[in-house]
Formats: structure tokens, sequence, C-alpha cells
């Protein structure tokens, strides 16, 4: 099983929008990392992301991408500062692929726990609009592959 971690797109500053919206760069990344995705035919049952409007509106681009049957959907947990525990938990027990759409630390931490069991062990340099894909595989999770902006074709 996979699980798909985004950080999401670049975003404006905050002293020049407190929502912190994907900047024109930003999206242009992530339709091209989006687009990529689709021609790799990544298959997701779900995307999920923390409900802040940069996490949103890259997870909208990716749904747009991607059709996954259960939609992209707001939920709680998903925040920069949130406990990663009950998320890592969650997808232990998950059997299909999912992809999150979040920010950092969270991610950082998320990703730590599940590959090494410690979520102060970094274990990959997460950036904007990035996929970054986990695998389990006989119950350990494994950092399979990433796809970054710059290697995602218009």
């Amino acid at each position: 099983m996979n699980v798909y971690l985004i950080q999401h797109g670049e975003a404006e500053p905050k002293s020049l929008d407190p929502a912190r919206p994907l900047t024109e760069p930003g999206r242009q990344a992530m339709e091209r990392v989006a687009a990529t995705a689709a021609r790799l035919d990544l298959e997701v049952v779900q995307i999920q992301h923390s409900g802040k409007t940069r996490a949103e509106q890259t997870a909208t681009i990716l749904g747009q991408a991607l059709s996954p049957p259960g939609g992209v959907v707001a939920v709680s947990g998903l925040a920069p500062k949130d406990d990663v525990r009950p998320v890592a938990g969650a997808l232990a027990e998950a059997s299909h692929p999912m992809m999150l759409v979040g920010h950092l630390p969270f991610l950082s931490r998320l990703a730590g726990l599940l590959v090494t069991g410690d979520p102060d062990r970094a274990v990959v340099q997460f950036q904007n609009a990035a996929i970054v894909c986990l695998a389990r595989q006989e119950g350990r999770w494994l950092v399979a592959w990433i796809l970054t902006p710059q290697m995602a074709s218009a």
C-alpha cells in the first residue's frame, strides 16, 4: 500500500495575505506535478488536506488530475504542529492508497515516524508541490520515490 505525502504548493507570505493562497508559480508547479502523476496512472482512493487555503488549493489541483473515487476532503489532524501518531495509526490500518496534503513540520515528522519509528528523525527533504511516495511492504514503510516540480513535465 502506498501513501503519498505532499507539502502544499508555494504560498503567498502571511504578510501579503493572511489566508496564504498559492502563488501563481506555486499553482503552475502543482499543475505540472499533478499532470505528471496522472500520466503515471497514480491511483489514490481519497485526497485529504488540512483545510488551510494553500493545502486545499493544492489538493483540488491534484483531485482534478487524479479523480479519486473518495474525492478531496478536509480532515483534522494535518495542521503543521499536530501530533503525527493518530495519522500514522490510521495509515497502518489503511488498505487503499491515500494522498495527504499538508505542511511542515507535520509531513516530515510523519515520514520520520513511519519509516524509522522516530518522528524527530528526518528521512526526506520535503519541498513545495513535490509528491513523496511511501510504500508499506511487509509491515515496514519505505521511501519509494519522489516527484518534484523540476522533474515534472509540462
